[in-house]
Protein backbone atom coordinates (compact mmCIF):
# COMPACT_ATOMS: atom_id res chain seq x y z
CA UNK A 1 0.00 0.00 0.00
CA UNK A 2 1.28 3.46 -0.86
CA UNK A 3 2.05 5.90 1.98
CA UNK A 4 -1.05 7.81 3.08
CA UNK A 5 -0.50 11.57 2.70
CA UNK A 6 -2.15 14.03 5.04
CA UNK A 7 -5.51 15.31 3.79
CA UNK A 8 -5.23 18.67 2.03
CA UNK A 9 -7.72 21.55 1.91
CA UNK A 10 -9.89 21.19 -1.15
CA UNK A 11 -10.20 24.28 -3.35
CA UNK A 12 -13.27 25.29 -5.31
CA UNK A 13 -14.03 22.90 -8.16
CA UNK A 14 -12.62 23.64 -11.62
CA UNK A 15 -15.33 21.66 -13.39
CA UNK A 16 -16.88 23.29 -16.47
CA UNK A 17 -20.26 22.67 -14.82
CA UNK A 18 -21.61 21.77 -11.42
CA UNK A 19 -19.43 18.94 -9.96
CA UNK A 20 -22.35 17.29 -8.22
CA UNK A 21 -24.46 14.49 -9.63
CA UNK A 22 -26.02 16.00 -12.81
CA UNK A 23 -28.74 14.46 -14.97
CA UNK A 24 -28.00 11.60 -17.32
CA UNK A 25 -27.44 13.57 -20.53
CA UNK A 26 -25.76 16.48 -18.81
CA UNK A 27 -23.44 14.15 -16.93
CA UNK A 28 -22.43 12.25 -20.07
CA UNK A 29 -21.76 15.48 -21.98
CA UNK A 30 -19.71 16.80 -19.07
CA UNK A 31 -17.61 13.65 -19.15
CA UNK A 32 -17.04 14.08 -22.88
CA UNK A 33 -16.00 17.70 -22.27
CA UNK A 34 -13.28 16.54 -19.87
CA UNK A 35 -11.81 14.48 -22.71
CA UNK A 36 -12.08 17.52 -24.99
CA UNK A 37 -10.18 19.60 -22.45
CA UNK A 38 -7.52 16.90 -22.42
CA UNK A 39 -7.18 17.16 -26.20
CA UNK A 40 -6.85 20.91 -25.74
CA UNK A 41 -3.47 20.34 -24.10
CA UNK A 42 -2.10 19.39 -27.52
CA UNK A 43 -2.37 23.11 -28.29
CA UNK A 44 -1.04 24.41 -24.97
CA UNK A 45 1.64 21.76 -24.21
CA UNK A 46 2.48 20.03 -27.52
CA UNK A 47 5.95 18.87 -26.46
CA UNK A 48 4.67 17.23 -23.28
CA UNK A 49 1.78 15.58 -25.11
CA UNK A 50 4.08 14.31 -27.85
CA UNK A 51 6.18 12.58 -25.20
CA UNK A 52 3.00 10.96 -23.92
CA UNK A 53 2.21 9.67 -27.40
CA UNK A 54 5.50 7.75 -27.69
CA UNK A 55 4.62 4.88 -25.26
CA UNK A 56 1.20 4.54 -26.89
CA UNK A 57 2.85 4.24 -30.30
CA UNK A 58 5.30 1.57 -29.15
CA UNK A 59 2.73 -0.52 -27.27
CA UNK A 60 0.21 0.00 -30.07
CA UNK A 61 2.58 -1.57 -32.58
CA UNK A 62 2.80 -4.74 -30.48
CA UNK A 63 -0.97 -4.86 -30.10
CA UNK A 64 -1.41 -4.32 -33.83
CA UNK A 65 0.48 -7.55 -34.49
CA UNK A 66 -1.87 -9.39 -32.12
CA UNK A 67 -4.95 -7.84 -33.72
CA UNK A 68 -3.79 -8.88 -37.20
CA UNK A 69 -3.28 -12.43 -35.89
CA UNK A 70 -6.80 -12.43 -34.43
CA UNK A 71 -8.36 -11.17 -37.67
CA UNK A 72 -6.53 -13.79 -39.74
CA UNK A 73 -7.72 -16.59 -37.47
CA UNK A 74 -11.17 -15.19 -36.67
CA UNK A 75 -13.00 -17.60 -38.99
CA UNK A 76 -11.31 -20.63 -37.43
CA UNK A 77 -12.07 -19.35 -33.92
CA UNK A 78 -15.75 -18.80 -34.74
CA UNK A 79 -16.11 -22.27 -36.30
CA UNK A 80 -14.44 -23.83 -33.26
CA UNK A 81 -16.77 -21.91 -30.89
CA UNK A 82 -20.00 -22.78 -32.73
CA UNK A 83 -19.89 -26.56 -33.35
CA UNK A 84 -23.64 -26.73 -32.62
CA UNK A 85 -24.31 -24.93 -35.92
CA UNK A 86 -22.55 -27.47 -38.14
CA UNK A 87 -25.73 -29.36 -38.96
CA UNK A 88 -27.94 -26.33 -39.55
CA UNK A 89 -29.16 -25.07 -42.92
CA UNK A 90 -26.70 -22.86 -44.78
CA UNK A 91 -28.40 -19.44 -44.30
CA UNK A 92 -28.76 -20.07 -40.56
CA UNK A 93 -25.15 -21.21 -40.24
CA UNK A 94 -23.91 -18.06 -41.96
CA UNK A 95 -26.04 -15.65 -39.91
CA UNK A 96 -25.12 -17.39 -36.65
CA UNK A 97 -21.41 -17.32 -37.35
CA UNK A 98 -21.45 -13.72 -38.56
CA UNK A 99 -23.16 -12.75 -35.31
CA UNK A 100 -20.65 -14.83 -33.35
CA UNK A 101 -17.75 -13.17 -35.17
CA UNK A 102 -19.17 -9.74 -34.36
CA UNK A 103 -19.53 -10.63 -30.69
CA UNK A 104 -15.99 -12.01 -30.54
CA UNK A 105 -14.66 -8.79 -32.06
CA UNK A 106 -16.59 -6.62 -29.57
CA UNK A 107 -15.45 -8.64 -26.55
CA UNK A 108 -11.88 -8.78 -27.86
CA UNK A 109 -11.99 -4.99 -28.29
CA UNK A 110 -13.01 -4.62 -24.64
CA UNK A 111 -10.09 -6.72 -23.42
CA UNK A 112 -7.62 -5.17 -25.88
CA UNK A 113 -8.54 -1.56 -25.05
CA UNK A 114 -8.33 -2.14 -21.31
CA UNK A 115 -5.07 -4.11 -21.35
CA UNK A 116 -3.56 -1.65 -23.85
CA UNK A 117 -4.34 1.21 -21.48
CA UNK A 118 -2.92 -0.60 -18.45
CA UNK A 119 0.26 -1.66 -20.25
CA UNK A 120 0.79 1.78 -21.83
CA UNK A 121 0.37 3.52 -18.48
CA UNK A 122 2.91 1.13 -16.98
CA UNK A 123 5.44 1.50 -19.80
CA UNK A 124 5.03 5.27 -20.09
CA UNK A 125 4.61 6.00 -16.38
CA UNK A 126 7.26 8.79 -16.27
CA UNK A 127 5.68 10.58 -19.24
CA UNK A 128 2.11 10.29 -18.01
CA UNK A 129 3.09 11.34 -14.50
CA UNK A 130 4.55 14.52 -16.00
CA UNK A 131 1.28 15.19 -17.84
CA UNK A 132 -0.72 14.58 -14.68
CA UNK A 133 1.63 16.75 -12.61
CA UNK A 134 1.38 19.55 -15.17
CA UNK A 135 -2.42 19.48 -14.93
CA UNK A 136 -2.27 19.43 -11.12
CA UNK A 137 0.07 22.44 -11.06
CA UNK A 138 -2.21 24.37 -13.40
CA UNK A 139 -5.22 23.68 -11.20
CA UNK A 140 -3.31 24.55 -8.04
CA UNK A 141 -3.00 22.82 -4.66
CA UNK A 142 -1.18 19.86 -6.20
CA UNK A 143 -0.39 16.95 -3.87
CA UNK A 144 3.17 16.52 -2.66
CA UNK A 145 5.38 13.96 -4.37
CA UNK A 146 5.30 10.57 -2.71
CA UNK A 147 8.70 8.98 -2.19
CA UNK A 148 8.00 5.47 -3.46
CA UNK A 149 10.64 3.10 -4.85
CA UNK A 150 10.48 2.09 -8.51
CA UNK A 151 9.84 -1.59 -7.84
CA UNK A 152 7.15 -0.82 -5.27
CA UNK A 153 5.47 1.63 -7.62
CA UNK A 154 5.50 -0.87 -10.51
CA UNK A 155 4.20 -3.62 -8.24
CA UNK A 156 1.39 -1.39 -7.01
CA UNK A 157 0.43 -0.49 -10.59
CA UNK A 158 0.41 -4.12 -11.72
CA UNK A 159 -1.63 -5.21 -8.68
CA UNK A 160 -4.25 -2.53 -9.39
CA UNK A 161 -4.37 -3.49 -13.07
CA UNK A 162 -4.91 -7.16 -12.21
CA UNK A 163 -7.69 -6.29 -9.76
CA UNK A 164 -9.43 -4.37 -12.53
CA UNK A 165 -8.74 -7.02 -15.18
CA UNK A 166 -10.51 -9.81 -13.31
CA UNK A 167 -13.97 -8.22 -13.59
CA UNK A 168 -13.20 -7.33 -17.21
CA UNK A 169 -12.67 -11.00 -18.03
CA UNK A 170 -15.82 -11.97 -16.14
CA UNK A 171 -17.92 -9.41 -17.98
CA UNK A 172 -16.30 -10.45 -21.26
CA UNK A 173 -17.51 -14.02 -20.71
CA UNK A 174 -20.98 -12.74 -19.82
CA UNK A 175 -21.06 -10.59 -22.98
CA UNK A 176 -20.09 -13.61 -25.07
CA UNK A 177 -23.11 -15.45 -23.69
CA UNK A 178 -25.39 -12.45 -24.30
CA UNK A 179 -24.16 -12.21 -27.86
CA UNK A 180 -26.04 -15.35 -28.86
CA UNK A 181 -29.43 -13.82 -27.98
CA UNK A 182 -31.27 -13.70 -31.31
CA UNK A 183 -31.46 -10.31 -33.12
CA UNK A 184 -30.60 -8.04 -30.19
CA UNK A 185 -27.55 -9.96 -28.95
CA UNK A 186 -24.78 -8.17 -30.89
CA UNK A 187 -26.36 -4.72 -30.31
CA UNK A 188 -26.68 -5.40 -26.58
CA UNK A 189 -23.08 -6.56 -26.41
CA UNK A 190 -21.85 -3.46 -28.27
CA UNK A 191 -23.67 -1.06 -25.94
CA UNK A 192 -22.74 -2.89 -22.74
CA UNK A 193 -19.15 -3.28 -23.97
CA UNK A 194 -18.80 0.49 -24.48
CA UNK A 195 -20.35 1.30 -21.10
CA UNK A 196 -18.39 -1.25 -19.11
CA UNK A 197 -15.21 -0.64 -21.10
CA UNK A 198 -15.58 3.08 -20.43
CA UNK A 199 -15.96 2.45 -16.71
CA UNK A 200 -12.83 0.31 -16.64
CA UNK A 201 -10.88 2.98 -18.49
CA UNK A 202 -11.92 5.83 -16.22
CA UNK A 203 -11.01 3.82 -13.11
CA UNK A 204 -7.62 2.98 -14.64
CA UNK A 205 -6.81 6.46 -15.99
CA UNK A 206 -7.63 8.29 -12.75
CA UNK A 207 -5.15 6.23 -10.75
CA UNK A 208 -2.40 8.86 -10.61
CA UNK A 209 -4.48 11.56 -8.94
CA UNK A 210 -6.18 9.22 -6.48
CA UNK A 211 -3.03 7.28 -5.59
CA UNK A 212 -1.15 10.50 -4.88
CA UNK A 213 -3.79 11.35 -2.28
CA UNK A 214 -3.75 7.95 -0.62
CA UNK A 215 -6.98 6.54 -2.07
CA UNK A 216 -7.29 2.78 -2.58
CA UNK A 217 -8.87 1.29 -5.71
CA UNK A 218 -12.06 0.73 -3.73
CA UNK A 219 -12.04 4.37 -2.61
CA UNK A 220 -11.47 5.44 -6.21
CA UNK A 221 -14.44 3.45 -7.45
CA UNK A 222 -16.64 4.84 -4.69
CA UNK A 223 -15.63 8.42 -5.48
CA UNK A 224 -16.22 7.99 -9.21
CA UNK A 225 -19.63 6.45 -8.53
CA UNK A 226 -20.61 9.72 -6.88
CA UNK A 227 -20.38 11.18 -10.41
CA UNK A 228 -21.21 8.01 -12.27
CA UNK A 229 -22.71 9.56 -15.42
CA UNK A 230 -19.78 11.98 -15.78
CA UNK A 231 -17.27 9.18 -15.30
CA UNK A 232 -19.00 6.90 -17.80
CA UNK A 233 -19.37 9.75 -20.30
CA UNK A 234 -15.63 10.38 -20.14
CA UNK A 235 -14.74 6.68 -20.16
CA UNK A 236 -17.11 5.66 -22.97
CA UNK A 237 -15.93 8.53 -25.20
CA UNK A 238 -12.33 7.53 -24.55
CA UNK A 239 -13.14 3.87 -25.21
CA UNK A 240 -14.75 4.62 -28.58
CA UNK A 241 -11.81 6.78 -29.68
CA UNK A 242 -9.38 4.07 -28.61
CA UNK A 243 -11.13 1.73 -31.04
CA UNK A 244 -10.11 3.94 -33.98
CA UNK A 245 -6.78 2.75 -35.46
CA UNK A 246 -3.89 5.16 -34.79
CA UNK A 247 -6.20 7.66 -33.04
CA UNK A 248 -5.28 6.02 -29.74
CA UNK A 249 -1.71 7.33 -30.09
CA UNK A 250 -2.94 10.93 -29.98
CA UNK A 251 -5.82 10.20 -27.60
CA UNK A 252 -3.79 8.45 -24.88
CA UNK A 253 -2.02 11.54 -23.47
CA UNK A 254 -5.23 13.54 -23.89
CA UNK A 255 -7.12 10.91 -21.88
CA UNK A 256 -4.50 11.09 -19.10
CA UNK A 257 -4.84 14.89 -18.98
CA UNK A 258 -8.64 14.76 -19.04
CA UNK A 259 -8.68 12.08 -16.34
CA UNK A 260 -6.48 14.30 -14.14
CA UNK A 261 -9.03 17.12 -14.45
CA UNK A 262 -11.93 14.76 -13.79
CA UNK A 263 -10.13 13.32 -10.76
CA UNK A 264 -9.50 16.75 -9.24
CA UNK A 265 -13.12 17.83 -9.56
CA UNK A 266 -14.36 14.49 -8.24
CA UNK A 267 -12.06 14.62 -5.21
CA UNK A 268 -12.89 18.27 -4.55
CA UNK A 269 -16.60 17.42 -4.56
CA UNK A 270 -16.18 14.74 -1.87
CA UNK A 271 -17.06 15.58 1.73
CA UNK A 272 -13.98 16.98 3.48
CA UNK A 273 -12.17 14.46 5.69
CA UNK A 274 -11.03 15.95 9.02
CA UNK A 275 -7.34 15.60 9.83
Amino acid sequence: MLPQPQPQPRPASTSPVDPGAPGLLRGILTGVRYLGRGFGMWATSPRLMFLGAIPALLVGFVYLVGIVFLVINLNSIVIWATPFANEWAEPLILSTRVAAALVFVIVAALIVVYTFTAVTLLVGDPFYERIWRDVENRLGNAPADLQVGLLRSVGHTIADAVRLLIPAIGVGILLLACGFIPVVGPITVAVLGALFGGWLLVVELTGLAFDARGFTVRDRRRALKSRRTVAIGFGAATYLIFLVPFAVVVAMPAAVAGAAMLSRDTIDALPATPV
